[in-house]
């Protein structure tokens, strides 16, 4: 049983990382030569968001930065930053998952909304504070509200077709050790 259990925490973990690696590449794919006016939802961002409130054992936190430290060096962010802010951001989720767990959507979407505008803020704010060139606020923000309208259609997605569900109290006591 207990095999069994490390196999599908395993098989869950490197489902994440090939759900990372996916919006990577597509976000990669020349599809568009010229720049667009519009920023879509950062969807890494709202998986890891998103499994990390509802079973945080999938997304350790040295698996969260070394994917936003490698998506930092592949879209030509500073190194580090924003891999730090969400590391940040998705352990402070984790600590405030239990207290989540019996709460409605709602609430957990105006959580992990003000940790996403406290991510965005400190970054912008550090960027500027370090006078390095950033894009326009607009765009960022953009960015930002698009990851939120998202965040319910990834909650639904890890939900329904690949059994991201939040923690049920019973299985509490089974993943403790030695029980």
């Amino acid at each position: 049983m207990a095999e069994r259990s490390q196999t599908y925490l395993w098989a869950m973990r490197a489902l994440f990382v090939g759900i990372c690696t996916l919006f990577v590449f597509l976000r990669l794919l020349p599809l568009d030569t010229l720049p667009r006016g519009w920023a879509g939802p950062d969807f890494i961002l709202a998986f890891t968001l998103a499994w990390g409130l509802r079973r945080p054992e999938f997304v350790p936190p040295l698996l969260v930065a070394a994917i936003f430290l490698l998506c930092d060096l592949l879209f030509h962010r500073p190194p580090g930053l924003w891999a730090a802010l969400v590391l940040i951001g998705s352990q402070t989720l984790r600590a405030r998952a239990p207290d989540l767990r019996d709460l409605t959507f709602p609430v957990e979407w105006v959580s992990v909304a003000t940790t996403l505008a406290a991510m965005t803020i400190g970054y912008r704010l550090i960027l500027g504070v370090m006078m390095v060139d950033q894009a326009p606020l607009g765009l960022s923000l953009m960015q930002m509200l698009m990851t939120l309208i998202a965040y319910p259609l990834v909650v639904l997605v890890s939900q329904s077709l690949l059994g991201v569900r939040k923690v049920a109290p019973g299985e509490l006591d089974a993943m403790r050790p030695g029980s």
